[in-house]
């Protein structure tokens, strides 16, 4: 070992001062005088061991005592295991783990800083005792559980906690003042036998995990062994503490990612070589190495590159010998990336120290031996300046000290007579380091044009680098207050956790990690909504597709649509909704042209027919999910107009009603279809030759379908009826009488409209206002609806009649149907009675259904709402349809108030007032219903139109 410098004037008289403090403890003894420049020196070079020494006197006299010849790394397993033997509790354990740890990490700092002992020799020591503190703190607790919980037999006998140390702790070259990171696994599942309470494996090596851990990172009086960090293992924190080999293996062949690999090459099973550890390293050498030549890994490491690259700039790591340009770090790249490419077929390179590793690259002639020499001693150069940084204060850090004491004491040891000596030694390391890094990775091509903005800047920086908050306060300044900014920062952690628990693939990562960067940009320049709330619901649609990377692919390769996402998502939380419950509608998104055109209302049949075609006639499933695929894309495409107010209130719900309508035709021609292969078709007595168009049955549609005013989510009001004269039996292999054929036709289109599949229900079906309501058939004669209508209805069925539509059956029962419903709406009533029944039903669904309050408008049931002007409408059809017919030729509620005013039964100036109200309001409605929301703040706009109904109300019904 070389001659250490002299002190520099400031450290002696440190060291004077805490010499002169040592030696007045009662402990001291007087031997130590001849070893008085050392200690003195050790002392001003290193807080940690004059701290050691004040705790612990007898530390000097036992570290001299082993400084008498070579130490090796050998010495830490006999002595820590003749002091765990004595142990009996786990608080003796802790005392124990950590003062064998403090004493003799000091003793390693007293040889690297007095420099008598190289710095290879250094990184195994430390190593060595760590992995000695974890394995025998493991067996003690493994004893103690075993006592109670007795032991996890396995096929080749008592099953160990099988401990992977990963980075340098793996690679035997573990730093000074380290985490560790670690992962644990175990060979077969099962129970434990032999103790007084017997559990699953799995319980035991969790409760074995949770011990180990606790009785190396919790903080004592004594300090810490080791910070634990358990996020390399699979599935990151949201995966369990410990995996079983068989699920262990799937993670890895199924879902382990690129850094997984990199991180894994320097994993190293601490527990002694027994027939469980060969079936560990069975499981990784296959996911590590590749057994062909891996240069997609460059593409690969050159990515992690650049996010530590990304984070010094961020962080203005300028001073980090770790991290910066030429660093240790960049060391470790060029080994480690060789070693991922060649490994798989040059088995000599499945190795764990990059140290070991270098000198066979060398044999291997994949390294120019001078290269390769220079790079080791570049590498083991830094290593020595990062344990000095360490060893001052048993700090963690690999930054250049900012004070003069510190950087006094780095010249010092390092052998430079000036710091600035020290600086152009370390530029001289770290220039050839990343001369070497570049030439394996190439240099970055981006050129000035290409440059990126700020938003672009600050979105991949949320994305890939760990921010503090005060750091994503600083990057989202320009959009967000620092609250906002904290809260936008937890989504993104949220999100980021759950994909770690999620089966996403290397492909769908890759392709994640280019993604979220764009999508944070839309949603900050997005104007629709609060930032926050804009992300919250983009990022439901992304959880929703995390493990289907072609949508993820889609949306990358389709910039437009991943635009058009965060606009409909920002707009609304019902389509939000929509597409993270059916992640198909985003191939919707790709042509913004036709995404904002809907589909021409005649050309609903033809579009789904097109959609049909493609599926067999006898595969149920198939059809019923093309037909909730058309309608929900089609919706999607009728929601984005509306969004971006392509159309106007009436439009919106016309598209609504035609599309339903075109479904109800499909689904009955696809029930008739299948009832008629298996019983055969009904003999009707006055029907002729019958096709798909006339089946002797119909549909009756009321409520909003029937008054064309469909909204998004709305439940179809219908009323099959048939008008087949006869029961005879169906002329088919199983043959039915006619009656039971109409009825199971009717169970058979409630089966496909509402049987629940992967895309969800088609519609809701109310079936209520059937005669008999849900009693009665499903299905009836037309004669016997004539005369239900006729002999037993309510006034409030009437009222129903008034917005009834046919809307599906041949023409013969089309004109039955209008007739029957003119007869019905134009028979003379007492309109002193129809008032008082009307009111009557009106101020029962108010009492019941109304749920406004002062702030909030509840547009249906509230007074003066859209139930008001309905109830108006109806009112009148039905006072005054028998004086003129034209009052009922409509079912909508516009259009029927504009024949009342041609009729003289209401003013132009009302019925004008009930127009603007009921299309507010309905409009207002397809708003609420987009928002998922059920009322809205009154506004001084609501408030005028209610006034405006209340009004007429108050003239026409009291």
């Amino acid at each position: 070992m070389s001659t250490p410098l002299a002190l520099p004037a400031s450290l002696q008289i440190l060291a004077q001062q805490r010499w002169d403090e040592f030696r007045q403890m009662p402990e001291f003894e007087s031997n130590l005088h001849e070893h008085q420049l050392s200690i003195q020196q050790a002392f001003a070079l290193s807080d940690f061991i004059f701290q050691q020494s004040i705790q612990s006197p007898n530390f000097i006299n036992e570290l001299l005592h082993q400084q008498a010849g070579p130490v090796s790394e050998d010495i830490y397993q006999p002595l820590l295991r003749e002091k765990i033997q004595q142990i009996t509790n786990e608080s003796e354990l802790n005392r124990c783990l950590r003062q064998f740890r403090n004493q003799h990490m000091a003793a390693i700092a007293w040889r690297d800083l007095l420099n008598l002992q190289s710095i290879e020799q250094s990184l195994l020591q430390v190593s060595e005792l760590a992995n000695q503190l974890i394995i025998q703190a493991n067996d003690w607790l493994y004893h103690k559980l075993s006592e109670r919980y007795g032991v996890p037999q396995g096929e080749f006998g008592p099953q160990p906690l099988l401990i992977i140390g990963m980075g340098k702790l793996g690679g035997r070259e573990l730093n000074f003042s380290s985490d560790i990171d670690l992962i644990f696994t175990y060979p077969e599942q099962g129970e434990t036998s032999g103790g007084r309470q017997n559990i699953e494996h799995q319980q035991f090596f969790t409760k074995l995990a949770q011990g180990l851990i606790n009785s190396l990172h919790n903080m004592t009086a004594d300090g810490q062994v080791y910070r634990v960090d358990m996020r390399l293992r699979p599935l990151g924190d949201s995966g369990p503490l410990v995996m079983q080999f068989g699920a262990f293996e799937d993670y890895y062949q199924e879902q382990g990612r690129d850094w997984e690999r990199y991180a894994l090459l320097k994993g190293r099973i601490l527990n002694p070589s027994s027939a469980y550890t060969e079936e560990v390293q069975q499981i990784l050498k296959p996911f590590i190495y590749r057994r062909y030549l891996d240069f997609s890994t460059i593409e690969s490491l050159r990515n992690m590159k650049a996010l530590i690259q990304q984070e010094v700039r961020r962080r203005g790591l300028v001073d980090n010998i770790k991290l910066g340009q030429g660093g240790i770090r960049e060391a470790e790249f060029i080994v480690q990336s060789l070693q991922l490419i060649r490994g798989g077929r040059e088995l000599s390179l499945q190795l764990h120290s990059l140290l070991a590793a270098v000198k066979e690259l060398i044999n291997l002639d994949m390294l120019p031996q001078d290269d390769g020499t220079k790079l080791v001693s570049s590498y083991l150069w830094l290593r020595k300046v990062e344990h000095c940084l360490q060893q001052f204060n048993d700090k963690q850090t690999q930054v250049l000290p900012d004070n003069e004491q510190d950087k006094l004491r780095l010249q010092h040891v390092m052998h430079c007579s000036s710091y600035a000596e020290f600086l152009a030694q370390l530029g001289d390391y770290c220039h050839f380091i990343h001369s070497q890094f570049l030439l394996l990775i190439g240099e970055d091509k981006t050129s000035e044009a290409e440059s990126i903005s700020p938003a672009q800047q600050a979105a991949f920086d949320l994305w890939q680098l760990d921010l503090d908050e005060p750091e994503c306060q600083e990057l989202l300044a320009p959009w967000l207050e620092p609250a906002e900014a904290d809260k936008f920062r937890e989504q993104l952690i949220d999100f980021s956790q759950r994909l770690k628990s999620s089966r996403i693939g290397q492909r769908g990562y890759n392709t994640l990690n280019s993604l979220m960067p764009l999508l944070i940009v839309n949603v900050l320049h997005c104007e629709e909504l609060p930032t926050l709330e804009r992300l919250e619901r983009v990022l439901l649609v992304f959880k929703a597709i995390l493990g289907r990377t072609a949508y993820l692919e889609l949306l990358l390769a389709n910039q437009g649509a991943l635009t058009q996402l965060v606009n409909l998502c920002s707009a609304s939380p019902w389509v939000t909704e929509q597409l993270s419950r059916f992640p198909l509608l985003l191939d919707e998104l790709i042509n913004p042209t036709t995404l904002y055109n809907p589909t021409e209302l005649h050309e609903y049949p033809s579009e789904l027919r097109r959609a049909l075609l493609r599926v067999e006639a006898d595969d149920l499933e198939l059809q019923m999910e093309t037909l909730r695929q058309f309608k929900l894309s089609q919706q999607l495409t009728i929601a984005a107009a509306d969004i971006a107010n392509a159309l106007p209130i009436m439009k919106i719900s016309d598209h609504l009603t035609f599309l339903a309508e075109a479904v109800i035709a499909h689904v009955i021609d696809i029930a008739w279809q299948q009832l008629a292969e298996k019983h055969g078709e009904p003999h009707c007595q006055q029907a002729g030759p019958r096709d798909l168009q006339n089946k002797s049955f119909a549909v009756l549609a009321f409520g909003k379908l029937g008054g064309w005013e469909l909204g998004y989510g709305s439940d179809l009001d219908l009323v099959f009826v048939h008008s087949c004269e006869g029961n005879e039996l169906t002329q088919g292999l199983k043959p039915i009488e006619s009656s039971q054929f109409y009825f199971k036709l009717a169970q058979r289109i409630l089966h496909i409209f509402t049987t629940k599949t992967g895309l969800g229900i088609l519609y809701d079906i109310d079936m209520r206002l059937r005669p008999a309501g849900q009693s009665g058939l499903l299905v009836c004669h037309f004669n016997g609806f004539a005369t239900y209508q006729q002999d037993e209805a309510w006034t409030w069925e009437h009222q129903a009649l008034c917005r009834a539509r046919y809307i599906y059956g041949d023409n013969g029962l089309l004109k039955d149907f209008n007739q029957l419903r003119l007869a019905v709406l134009a028979r003379q009533r007492d309109v002193s009675e129809l008032r008082t029944q009307v009111v009557e039903m009106r101020e029962k669904m108010r009492l019941h259904l109304a749920k406004g309050t002062e702030e909030l408008f509840d547009l249906k049931q509230d007074q003066g709402g859209i139930a008001d002007i309905e109830f108006i409408v109806q009112f009148l059809t039905l006072a005054h349809c028998h004086a003129a017919h034209s009052v009922a030729k409509w079912t909508d509620n516009v259009r029927v108030l504009e024949s009342l005013v041609e009729s003289d039964f209401i003013s132009a100036a009302d019925a004008q007032s009930l127009k603007d109200a009921y299309l507010t309001y309905r409009n207002q409605n397809h708003r609420l219903s987009l928002q998922n929301k059920t009322f809205t703040l009154y506004t001084a706009e609501l408030r005028a139109h209610k006034a405006q109904v209340m009004r007429i109300w108050q003239t026409i019904m009291q």
